[in-house]
């Protein structure tokens, strides 16, 4: 009986003590307007910033000033402000940055409710439905389009199972009869 609360004590703190692995989504995921991340500096409480990118893609950081992130990923967030730090005030700063919310997807057309949404990473447009409510009796599953933030294309045509991304719009047109 030892050996195994041993044995459960030193699985445990194994798992504890390896990193989780973020999602290749989430390690791709490209800031832009709207979206609310958090950046800390391990043992610098002063440097731990909550807030939201604005529309011109930048934020304003203790000692650094303005940063444009917008297009960029976490890591070269992470990066970016690494580098920043460096040096000038500190050795080797230990510097994480993550998303809190990001910015909305919308949907329109022939569901019940309309409008803008809280987007999730690894999204489908059937999520998307279900969030707005479902669809209206008149709405086509075949007639979906999806038009991207920042796309020069004007929009594509989806399906049900189509992967959304923040910043989408969805339209569900009606079906005829």
């Amino acid at each position: 009986m030892k050996y195994l609360a041993r044995f459960c004590l030193c699985v445990m703190a194994l798992a504890l003590a390896t990193p989780m692995v973020a999602s290749a989504e989430t390690q791709s995921y490209r800031l832009g307007a709207g979206d609310t991340i958090v950046i800390k500096v391990y043992g610098e409480e002063a440097l731990t910033l909550e807030t939201q990118i604005t529309n011109s893609g930048t934020i304003n950081y203790p000692f650094l000033g303005a940063l444009q992130l917008n297009g960029l990923t976490i890591k070269a967030v992470e990066k970016l402000v690494y580098n920043g730090l460096k040096g000038d005030y500190f050795i080797e700063p230990n510097v994480f940055v993550g998303v809190v919310l990001y910015r909305p997807f919308y949907i329109h057309g022939e569901v019940n409710k309309p409008g803008g949404y809280p987007y999730q990473p690894g999204m489908t447009v059937n999520q998307a439905i279900a969030l707005a409510g479902g669809l209206t009796e008149r709405a086509s599953e075949e007639k979906i389009a999806i038009s991207r933030e920042g796309s020069k294309v004007e929009s594509e045509r989806g399906t049900i199972n189509s992967a959304i991304q923040a910043g989408d719009t969805i339209t569900i047109e009606q079906r005829f009869f």
